[in-house]
């Protein structure tokens, strides 16, 4: 199986307002009150996710954390790139087990969940943040940007299109990822102004059963395998030469997707390039964490309070590439972790 990482993954900050400190401090102190009352519920339907663009300083220095966030365990995949590229760094992770899938979510809910998830992340001191899920990085990105501005850099993930386009032979070329994902502005805007001008075709694919099985632990099992055949056997039919991995969790299918179709895929995720654009934005902001740390250990957080039941499989996914402490969300207080 050939593996191929996106090098071409970049984004900027998004720093303008329209909103004056009084509007904003209220929006902070609101949000932050429902988001502490029900830790595992959406904000409230009626509260306003406008854009503001300046947060209140949560204390982060240079060895403060970087704070990861997915629905669930797929982000670890990212957090795993993050580490071999970043070995100086601290890891806080955040999976949003209570509510995993995002997948088939409302829009609006899923904008609601990633807003409290990162908002979480940013009260427990994190200096920077990653969204590594890209269902909800296609429906946050601005806002969460507009919302913290530079003093709480944000990271996120758009589908590895582009090096794919740019290498494809036949000129087919398929995502796998979320319906959500696909309904959002950042892979549209892939297509529509890089693959449709260069000739390529982009298929797209989906199965709701894949991230559950992920979180499950049944990657190899004789379910997924058939979920991943019924996906991918028409985009095989029909040329596609790579595949873009458009789901954090679908890395850990890479092993499954091999024992199906062998070579006639490349795989494309954004992992290592996630990791080098986190890198970019801690050097911009001057946030390296300047001290070698020879004993690093990853806090893993569920929201879900199902710790013991992910421990194994978290274990098996990760295969001692990293040191994992995993946590349940009510047992979690940094300041003894």
């Amino acid at each position: 199986m050939r593996l191929q990482d996106n090098n071409n993954f970049c984004y900027g900050i998004c720093i303008e307002s329209a909103y004056d400190a009084k509007s904003i401090l209220f929006h902070l102190m609101t949000m932050s009150a429902q988001l502490h009352s029900q830790p595992n519920q959406p904000i409230a339907s009626n509260q306003s996710l406008a854009p503001q663009s300046m947060a209140l300083p949560n204390g982060a220095t240079r060895a403060s954390p970087i704070g990861i966030f997915d629905s669930g365990i797929g982000g670890l995949s990212v957090a795993i790139d993050v580490h071999h590229y970043l070995p100086n760094e601290q890891i806080l992770y955040f999976a949003d087990t209570a509510h995993v899938p995002y997948g088939a979510r409302s829009d609006e809910e899923i904008r609601r969940l990633t807003a409290e998830a990162i908002d979480w992340l940013y009260q427990q001191g994190c200096k920077a943040a990653i969204v590594a899920c890209n269902t909800a990085s296609a429906f946050s990105l601005d806002y969460l940007r507009q919302y913290y501005g530079e003093q709480f850099p944000i990271i996120g993930l758009v589908p590895a299109v582009k090096p794919a386009v740019i290498q494809s032979q036949t000129k087919v070329v398929a995502v796998l990822a979320t319906p959500a994902t696909f309904r959002g502005k950042l892979i549209q805007d892939v297509v529509q102004h890089f693959a449709l001008p260069a000739g390529v075709k982009v298929m797209t694919t989906t199965c709701l059963d894949l991230v559950p099985l992920v979180e499950q632990g049944k990657a190899l099992d004789a379910e997924c395998l058939l979920a991943l055949q019924q996906c991918l056997q028409p985009v095989i039919d029909a040329g596609a030469d790579h595949l873009v991995l458009g789901c954090t969790h679908y890395p850990f299918l890479k092993t499954a997707i091999e024992r199906l179709y062998g070579d006639q895929l490349i795989l494309v995720d954004s992992g290592q390039a996630v990791a080098r654009q986190c890198g970019r934005v801690l050097q911009k902001f001057q946030l390296q964490n300047e001290q070698l740390v020879t004993d690093f250990e990853m806090k893993c957080v569920f929201s879900g309070n199902n710790q013991q039941s992910m421990q194994k499989v978290v274990e098996n996914l990760i295969q001692n590439r990293l040191v994992v402490r995993l946590t349940d969300l009510s047992d979690f207080h940094l300041s003894s972790a």
